[in-house]
């Protein structure tokens, strides 16, 4: 058996109350705040749409998703075009809230260890990590991408 090191890029993205870990692979841009449209009797944490490259994305606030937090846009937010992991061609991006700009990180097994929890982990959340001295969630985007979904659906 060889000793091979897997080295993923990632990257850290700051939310109201967490951190996030993701691959940098999922990312497609990161774009200044702005206002989105709203999406009527959508959930809370369904911010609205936001308007990238011909498209109309739906923006989510992670932290009221996962419970974690209030969360509002404003002075020093970004928004973090994900793209979607579900391979519906009709919503192949969504829009993430985020506190600032996301950091780059290399992510290894000497690096990362998972946390232990002792209770339930919030909604969206796969897993909490510590990458070197950051402790993170590892978000499930695929529940995430799931509920967004039904939600638009249901608001259309």
């Amino acid at each position: 058996m060889s000793d091979i090191a897997y080295v993923i890029r990632g990257v850290l993205i700051q939310v109201a109350e967490a951190r996030l870990l993701l691959p940098n692979a999922t990312i497609a841009e990161v774009l200044s705040y702005a206002a989105p449209d709203p999406v009527a009797d959508a959930p809370d944490w369904l911010l609205g749409r936001i308007r990238w490259r011909g498209w109309q994305l739906p923006l989510v606030s992670f932290s009221r998703f996962a419970g974690l937090a209030e969360e509002q846009g404003g002075l020093g937010s970004k928004v973090i075009v994900l793209k979607a992991l579900g391979g519906n061609p009709k919503r192949p991006y969504f829009a993430l809230l985020t506190q600032g700009f996301p950091r780059l990180v290399t992510v290894t097994e000497a690096t990362l260890a998972m946390l232990d929890d002792d209770g339930e982990l919030p909604a969206g959340v796969l897993a909490r990590v510590r990458l070197g001295e950051n402790d993170a969630v590892v978000p499930d985007l695929a529940a995430l991408e799931q509920r967004l979904h039904a939600a638009l659906a249901t608001a259309a």
